[in-house]
């Protein structure tokens, strides 16, 4: 895998060229980006290649009954989790046959939700290359709603071009432990 990969900008270009490269396929699952990640990515020509699908779980409980998410760590921890984000990383792999599995969760604003601050994300990736399978992070971003979405999809790809070019997810970011 390549070590040029790099985060934005032109990342989900890199990303699709560098999991067209490696042989490799993603599905994603959203929750505050609704479907932004995907999108980002079925925008590069070639993405049909590499892209398997999309869930976008935005109610609580469709990431446990879509995406296996643990109903019993929803109910303790609620959605906006970094264990919830590695089981929806997991999740979007498995269901959708995927070698890497993306997914964010958070409040993308204005106001709070779920006891967390607008602008309170994790995201996460599930690959094979990752330690433990997958791994988690938890951003707090500033700005508008609009603003904070694109935040986060431009997070989860920058960790996915990390872990392409041979690196862990997220290395300028607190990381969040993997497992």
């Amino acid at each position: 895998m390549s070590p040029a990969v790099q985060g934005p900008p032109g990342c989900a270009a890199r990303v699709v060229a560098a999991l067209r490269s490696a042989g490799l396929t993603v599905a994603t699952a959203e929750s505050l980006t609704g479907g932004l990640v995907c999108a980002a990515l079925v925008d590069v020509p070639g993405a049909s290649a590499v892209v398997r699908g999309a869930v976008v779980a935005y109610a609580t409980e469709l990431k446990a009954s879509v995406l296996g998410v643990d109903a019993g760590l929803l109910a303790r921890t609620g959605p906006v989790d970094a264990e919830v984000a590695r089981q929806m990383a997991r999740g979007a792999r498995t269901r959708l046959g995927a070698d890497v599995g993306l997914a964010t969760t958070g409040v993308a604003g204005p106001g709070p939700a779920d006891g967390h601050a607008a602008g309170t994300v994790f995201v996460a990736v599930a690959a094979d290359a990752v330690p433990g399978g997958a791994a988690a992070r938890r951003l707090a971003l500033a700005g508008e709603r609009a603003a904070v979405r694109r935040a986060a999809v431009d997070a989860v790809l920058t960790d996915l071009a990390d872990v392409l070019g041979g690196g862990a997810p997220g290395p300028a970011a607190q990381r969040l432990g993997n497992g």
